[in-house]
């Protein structure tokens, strides 16, 4: 790994480490948990303008697969890995640590590390930063939005079902096909591994968004009949 990686790394972890401590100072009233997913949000779009712009092949965008990192791949790389260090240390300072959310920072540090460390499989993991970053602004719009008091309300259903068709096009169309392409090119074996546990764990979140989603649109349903019912009941 060349020296300049380690010197990004350990100064976006101090960018990202500030950027929280500036937010946590402006908006002193949100909680930890708000404040963090403001700087998650800055870097999930961040990621995805980053990817877009080291794609190196638009025809083709996991092409040339298990080739040598070019330079804007790798600093992209850097960028997120920083990141997920930084977030993986506030998921400890969170009231209830979330097992399924560390083991995907975990796939993920070692993943993009291992990329980096062998700068190769740059068009690959830029590919799957994109894809998994794509729906992320959209996952913590929901939360922010609850904290701001628009739960239950029609903003905050929008924000869940485009969160959902998001993920859904991201991890389960398009992360299946990378997933494929990562494990039959000539990839190193951690690559591979990283590359199938985080198709996994994306699995299982969706089994677990599928289950929101039909939940709060069963919720709801009722809830519209309600001042129909009263009304009729009023009216005799």
């Amino acid at each position: 790994m060349e020296d300049y990686v380690l010197n990004i790394v350990v100064l976006g972890i101090i960018s990202w480490t500030s950027t929280f401590l500036v937010t946590r100072r402006i908006l002193r009233k949100r909680s930890l948990e708000f404040c963090n997913r403001v700087v998650s949000s800055i870097h999930a779009t961040l990621a995805v303008i980053l990817s877009t712009l080291s794609v190196q092949d638009w025809r083709c965008p996991v092409c040339p697969l298990a080739s040598k990192s070019s330079p804007k791949q790798m600093q992209t790389l850097t960028v997120s890995l920083s990141y997920m260090i930084y977030d993986l240390v506030c998921c400890f300072f969170e009231k209830r640590i979330s097992l399924d959310n560390s083991i995907h920072h975990l796939v993920s540090i070692v993943g993009i590390g291992a990329g980096l460390a062998y700068e190769k499989c740059g068009s690959e993991m830029v590919a799957a930063l994109w894809i998994t970053e794509l729906s992320s602004p959209f996952l913590h719009l929901r939360e922010l939005l609850k904290e701001l008091g628009y739960k239950d309300t029609d903003l905050n259903l929008a924000a869940d079902i485009l969160f959902a068709v998001i993920f859904t096009f991201g991890r389960m169309v398009c992360g299946p096909y990378l997933c494929f392409v990562t494990l039959s090119a000539s990839n190193p074996f951690v690559i591979k591994a990283m590359a199938l546990g985080l198709q996994l764990v994306s699995a299982f979140w969706f089994y677990k968004i599928v289950r929101m989603v039909k939940y709060k649109l069963t919720r709801r349903a009722p809830s519209k009949n309600v001042p129909s019912n009263v009304s009729k009941a009023k009216s005799s």
